[in-house]
């Protein structure tokens, strides 16, 4: 296939994937063998990272006055309390991910090789996004506020944005999306989001911390690949090697863009959506993908 083809296939991919819970990871990497093509060089490897990054760099842009008001509020935020600011929370998420992450690189290293890992854990990720919505997707009387409390003929979720969120949350979103990295395919969005729906978040709620979640997460794993790809000279790496020419230069570029506008029209779309819809039709896509590269495969 031609080499900028399929660098705007890729570019366009990440950017529908990476933010979606249907997993990015899993999508390349089904990509790669739908085109019949080798992403297993080092240049592939490290143009996968910087794509990736691409898709990352629209959520602070995106975020800007969310991220300029939290700034401004820190360290204690409405509620007066430094453990329960959006941005500790983040922080303390991000810690409860990192750790087990790290300590489990050699095993996340080799389920990122296994299409069979990948396709089990869209499909049991999407039943467990299926069945989580629809318990935990519609408003329920938040027992927080009481009977006498809460205005008549009202339904409200428990945590209906950030700023209520609480330390328990973010522990728990944190240590559901180590998960996540170390079965490729169950998507980092996927796993944060029915983590907070089923401590009582709203889809919005809980959507919005996932973007939130995923700018110091995804910045420090492929940032730390990236680095490591870039000091790289020789083609034996596992992470890969910078571009050496024009054309290696050309194409990151496309894909970068690409990975970016794309993701952030995605970022615009999903945020307007959830309000009014629920995650059913992800989760049926997870399902019925998973089921047919299974079906696949035990054809082989």
């Amino acid at each position: 296939m031609n080499h900028y083809l399929l660098s705007v296939l890729l570019g366009i991919l990440e950017g529908l994937t990476e933010f979606l819970p249907v997993s990015s990871t899993a999508h390349l990497r089904l990509a790669e063998a739908a085109l019949g093509v080798d992403l297993s060089s080092g240049y592939w490897k490290m143009y996968s990272i910087v794509i990736q990054l691409g898709a990352i760099l629209c959520l602070p842009i995106y975020f800007r006055s969310r991220i300029r008001e939290f700034v401004s509020t820190f360290p204690y935020g409405s509620q007066h309390r430094l453990w329960i600011h959006p941005l500790t929370l983040t922080a303390v998420a991000f810690a409860f991910t990192a750790v087990p992450a790290l300590l489990l690189t050699k095993v996340i290293g080799r389920n990122l090789e296994s299409i069979s890992v990948m396709a089990t854990s869209l499909l049991v990720g999407g039943i467990i996004m299926w069945l989580v919505d629809a318990r935990y997707g519609q408003p329920r009387l938040a027992k927080s506020l009481g009977a006498a409390a809460a205005p008549s003929g009202s339904a409200r979720f428990r945590t209906e944005t950030l700023e209520q969120m609480t330390l328990g949350q973010a522990v728990w979103i944190g240590t559901c999306q180590a998960l996540s990295a170390v079965f490729p395919g169950t998507s980092r969005s996927m796993a944060t989001i029915a983590a907070g729906q089923v401590t009582g978040m709203s889809r919005s709620a809980a959507l919005e911390f996932s973007f939130f979640l995923s700018i110091p997460t995804m910045a420090a794993a492929t940032g730390y690949d990236l680095l490591k790809s870039l000091r790289h000279r020789g083609e034996g790496s596992a992470i890969g090697i910078g571009p050496s020419n024009a054309q290696e230069w050309i194409l990151l570029a496309i894909g970068f863009v690409l990975s970016f506008l794309v993701a952030y029209l995605v970022v615009a779309w999903f945020m307007k959506w959830v309000r009014r819809h629920g995650f059913a039709p992800f989760a049926a896509y997870r399902i019925i993908l998973g089921i047919a590269v299974l079906a696949l495969m035990s054809r082989d």
